[in-house]
């Protein structure tokens, strides 16, 4: 672990960085020329203490999960990620077509998105960040483990899932998955994480194998949604999809025409959503 490095590599990235740039307000008579410690450690999910003895040349060596949050905080680039966990005494995490670590552009459109729900997903439905206006409208999407991280797995497994679509819409939402599926399957191939959650619910669902059998094949599209709030009742939304290049990362955004139902219902949502920010 090189400390010296390590911590100027982490100051000159905080300091790169305006709080516009990552989705947060700007401080009256604010005095540090980027972020601040303390957002930085907000944006990593950590304690302010910890990431400043990093900056400090103190404290242990941060773990590989650590960096990782880390490295979302800041919004670096992949050869930036690599480079840090090298400085933290790690091996670089191996490049794979699926990754967690989300794509910068991506982020850096998320992170303005300010007044609309939206999130990034991996091709496997998997959600790897969302704005407090997507939790507020669709809950949090982030807290699953293991194959349950995958929305299709879930579908299929967890009737609670569906909840969040009238139930006259789930035949179609599960050939929406289904289809997903089987263009991730594709594109990562025998031994992935895809063909992991597909051998899983052959063996578990039966609606799953009837619907794989058909044969669909689609990657994430826009579309019209009509999602269920538990105190809004159903907002009727429009859902625009923007690929990341390496194809394997999607930002979802929703939106809704203005003077509609569903716009008016959006703007309610960020009252009742603030709870979540």
């Amino acid at each position: 672990m090189d400390r010296e490095q390590l911590a100027h590599f982490l100051r000159t990235r905080r300091e790169a960085l305006q709080p516009e740039d990552v989705g947060l307000p700007r401080r009256p008579r604010r005095r540090t020329s980027g972020l601040s410690r303390d957002e930085v450690a907000a944006l990593a999910g950590m304690s302010t203490d910890y990431y400043s003895r990093l900056e400090q040349q103190r404290g242990p060596t941060p773990s590989e999960q650590m960096l990782a949050a880390i490295a979302q905080g800041l919004r670096l680039s992949l050869d930036e990620r690599d480079h840090l966990f090298r400085l933290a005494g790690h091996n670089a995490p191996t490049r794979v077509l699926r990754s967690d670590h989300v794509s910068q552009g991506l982020m850096r459109v998320l992170d303005r998105l300010t007044d609309t729900p939206a999130m990034v997903l991996s091709g496997l439905g998997e959600t790897l960040v969302q704005n407090w206006l997507a939790t507020a409208l669709l809950g949090d999407q982030t807290c699953f483990t293991g194959l349950a991280r995958s929305s299709v797995y879930r579908w299929f497994t967890d009737p609670s899932s569906r909840s969040i679509y009238p139930e006259e819409d789930h035949g179609h939402h599960a050939r929406v998955q289904v289809a997903a599926l089987r263009a991730a399957l594709v594109r990562n191939g025998p031994g992935s994480r895809a063909a992991a959650v597909v051998d899983s619910l052959l063996e578990l669902s039966p609606e799953f194998s009837a619907l794989w059998e058909q044969h669909e094949v689609a990657v994430r599209r826009g579309e019209h949604k009509r999602v269920q709030h538990p105190e809004l009742g159903v907002l009727d939304l429009h859902c625009q999809v923007l690929h990341a290049d390496s194809q394997d990362q999607i930002l979802l955004v929703y939106t809704a025409s203005p003077g509609t139902e569903g716009y008016e219902k959006l703007s309610l949502l960020s009252a009742l959503g603030s709870q979540f920010a």
